[in-house]
């Protein structure tokens, strides 16, 4: 396997704070990730960092050597992912209009994202808005709108929390399915069982510039 992220002595300073600082971090590509750590350990601010929203304040990150655009092949799923108030159909399909693609790429993509997300009826969802849904569902049309993007890097920040059971049973095969394509998966977790439910290799944050 070939290197995807490695980091070295990597810090994130908030004004006199130090969000994060970790000596070293890598990771292969196909490889599933899972990032355990109280609250404050960086977790959040790894995953900003991996996705390459914000940059560090010291240190060195290097993402598949230097050789590719991250923005084009990494997406983030939040821990309360902001849905716009609009259709189901429209918040999991904005990122390909963003990019172009017509209507007929939009609805294949939407029908297959919802199906992988474990929708069974994507059309019965489709015209529904935000506040017709429940807490896990969001979450769930939030990562078919990051799946629809065929992303080769998924990071996801506690993506398990506050959502009902099938839900997370649902977003967990998604994850097991990635692995099964070749795509690399960071998720950020305080759920223990997380690790062994995705047979991932655990690394715990720990920020040793607190």
């Amino acid at each position: 396997m070939n290197t995807l992220f490695e980091a070295r002595d990597l810090r994130k300073r908030y004004g006199d704070i130090t969000a994060l600082y970790l000596p070293f971090f890598s990771m292969e590509k196909g490889e599933t990730v899972v990032l355990t750590g109280r609250n404050g350990s960086g977790k959040s601010t790894l995953l900003r960092l991996l996705a390459f929203l914000e940059k560090p304040s010291s240190g060195t990150l290097r993402y598949a050597g230097n050789q590719n655009d991250p923005r084009k092949e990494i997406t983030l799923l939040l821990q309360d992912p902001y849905l716009m108030k609009a259709s189901v159909f429209w918040n999991v399909t904005l990122g390909l209009r963003l990019r172009g693609f017509g209507r007929e790429r939009q609805k294949q993509g939407y029908r297959e994202s919802m199906l992988a997300v474990g929708f069974a009826d994507p059309d019965g969802m489709a015209s529904r808005g935000p506040g017709e849904l429940s807490g896990g569902e969001r979450q769930r049309i939030a990562l078919a709108s990051r799946l629809i993007l065929s992303p080769s890097v998924l990071l996801l920040d506690e993506p398990t929390s506050n959502v009902d059971a099938a839900s997370e049973k649902a977003i967990l095969n998604v994850v097991r399915s990635l692995r099964e394509k070749g795509v690399s998966v960071v998720c950020a977790t305080h759920d223990r069982g997380i690790p062994e439910a995705l047979d991932a290799r655990e690394v715990s944050v720990v920020n040793e510039g607190c």
